[in-house]
């Protein structure tokens, strides 16, 4: 007799409803398309329903899967380095936004687009998934301080790219979405 599906099939299923959501927006934050997106958090989830017979605490998924997220983009980023479009060094003026303005949103998202990979990796964690300093530094695998210079740099790219007309820049969940 043939069994289809194992014995934690529907505990990951559940996960998967659950969290597919979330994932998805990370990654597409990291990468910018959400076709890409799509493709590394169907990655991620196939190396998550691989690794779920073996983890002990099913209390610590979302920052698990979290980190699969993350290095699966940084993994596809090292292996197509070379198909990598290069963006002209100067933009547009852009107009004057609002906060409720749409155009507002999708500016940041192509300033977002512009910050390299890792430094890109540290600001999704930092301040659109809230995670403190030391936890990016466990996810990412790296120590608190090249969290806070990544950070610090990848804040001043973007600063850089959006030019004065908008100050401060904050990634939040209000902001982002």
């Amino acid at each position: 007799m043939v069994r289809s599906g194992s014995p934690w099939d529907g505990d990951f299923s559940q996960y998967f409803a659950a969290r597919v959501h979330p994932l998805r927006s990370t990654a597409y934050l990291l990468c910018g398309d959400w076709h890409r997106a799509e493709d590394i958090t169907q990655t991620a989830l196939v190396k998550l329903y691989v690794a779920w017979p073996r983890l002990a605490r099913h209390d610590a998924l979302d920052a698990y899967a979290r980190r699969i997220v993350v290095r699966t983009f940084l993994a596809e980023n090292r292996r197509l380095w070379r198909r990598r479009e290069h963006l002209p060094g100067t933009l547009p003026e852009p107009p004057a936004a609002t906060d409720d303005d749409p155009s507002h949103r999708m500016l940041l998202l192509t300033a977002l687009a512009a910050v390299p990979p890792k430094q890109r990796a540290v600001l999704v964690l930092r301040y659109w998934e809230d995670l403190g300093v030391e936890e990016t530094a466990a996810a990412l695998r790296c120590s608190v301080g090249t969290v806070k210079s990544q950070a610090a740099r990848g804040l001043a790219t973007l600063r850089q790219r959006l030019g004065p007309h908008y100050g401060d820049i904050a990634l939040s969940r209000e902001g982002g979405r």
